[in-house]
């Protein structure tokens, strides 16, 4: 190749994000095929369809410049709204595992997922506009209340897993900006002082009514089981994640072999496709095969951690680093939940579980990422 094609190459595509997200959805969809194999709910050609589309989003955001984008705060906000309350529409909303999180277009669909990119940019742009002025008290709280909407929309379906997913963008937002440490910390107590008054008002309500009313049963029951064993021992949830470090341990050092997984098999493994993707990973490629995936989520961070460092605006790097946080902290959490390690949400893992819409998102986070990259290089070249 030539040394001007070369460089042309690189201004457009970064490559080692490029072949790191190539292996990933390759080996998510080796697993997937076997976890869905035997279970006839799930349509492994759904999953290959969520990748085409992606791919063409994923094509389309990589040609925008995201810089175009960094004005439109108000914007951002109203399709959050609108995109998160949407299953709340009569006729197209679809309620179902205890939550109004779908709708019915033809297809279902989960706008949840697809506001996750909204919350990106809008954090990007509030923290980007916002960025020098946060250490004035009533602009931090200005800022953080508008980054919590999406919170408080998606607290109505309700949706846990994803609202957390919410605010762990936010923070990164803010943590990559130049808000001062003291306020961070502040914000983080508040949120902790939240959730025990909510569990101790529960109990007011539970003792007063007899029942709880605050938060749904099996959504006390995942955090109880993360809590107290003896809760585990007793609850379905419990039951979900022995039966999910069992199915990890069994796969030994290399796995019991490709499509060869006795727990999923047998269908003792619950949602074997989506939240306990890991679980199958890990039986039919033991520890080797988890520490290749863990490898090339970390050369994929590192990869976008990169591409951060080379933004040369704020709202670039903070694209970045939203996106960033969104993965590491799905990772960490559906991977820590298979293994006790972190309270069971609906949590999927990046790249890896089954879902169409989940993909769909991932890659256009990939090009949103891809745009930063792209448009930066050809501004320094």
């Amino acid at each position: 190749m030539r040394v001007g094609a070369s460089k042309r190459l690189t201004s457009v595509v970064f490559l080692p994000l490029l072949v790191v997200s190539v292996f990933l959805v390759l080996y998510g969809l080796l697993v997937v095929y076997s976890a869905v194999s035997v279970d006839a709910k799930y349509n492994f050609n759904r999953q290959l369809a969520g990748i085409a589309v992606g791919i063409i989003a994923m094509a389309v955001i990589w040609r925008f410049d995201y810089r175009r984008l960094a004005g439109y705060v108000k914007l951002f906000l109203v399709i959050n709204v609108v995109l998160i309350l949407s299953p709340h529409l009569p006729f197209i909303g679809v309620h179902t595992m205890g939550a109004t999180s779908w709708i019915n277009i033809g297809m279902q669909v989960q706008p949840g997922e697809f506001a996750k990119i909204t919350v990106i940019l809008l954090d990007a742009a509030i923290v980007a506009q916002y960025n020098d002025r946060l250490s004035q008290p009533r602009i931090y709280l200005k800022a953080l209340g508008l980054m919590m909407v999406p919170f408080v929309a998606i607290m109505t379906q309700p949706d846990l897993g994803t609202g957390l997913v919410y605010l762990f963008i936010g923070a990164v937002a803010l943590l990559v900006s130049q808000a001062p440490v003291r306020y961070l910390l502040i914000t983080a107590l508040c949120f902790v002082a939240f959730i025990v008054l909510v569990f101790l008002a529960d109990e007011a309500l539970k003792a007063a009514t007899g029942d709880y009313r605050l938060l749904k049963t099996y959504q006390r029951n995942r955090l109880l089981v993360f809590m107290n064993e003896g809760a585990a021992n007793a609850s379905e949830e419990g039951y979900n994640v022995r039966q999910a470090m069992i199915a990890i341990g069994s796969g030994g050092l290399w796995g019991q072999g490709y499509m060869q997984g006795s727990q999923h098999n047998l269908g003792i493994l619950p949602e074997a496709p989506t939240d306990f993707i890991f679980c199958v990973l890990a039986e039919e490629f033991g520890l080797v095969g988890s520490l290749i995936l863990l490898l090339a989520y970390a050369i994929l961070i590192a990869s976008c951690i990169y591409v951060a460092l080379r933004a040369n605006n704020t709202f670039g790097t903070l694209i970045v680093a939203c996106g960033v946080g969104m993965w590491i902290f799905q990772i960490l959490e559906n991977i820590g939940m298979t293994c006790s390690l972190m309270p069971i949400t609906g949590i999927p893992l990046p790249f890896m579980s089954y879902g169409s819409s989940f993909m769909v998102v991932n890659f256009m986070v990939l090009g949103l990422i891809s745009s930063v990259w792209t448009h930066n290089s050809r501004v320094k070249e």
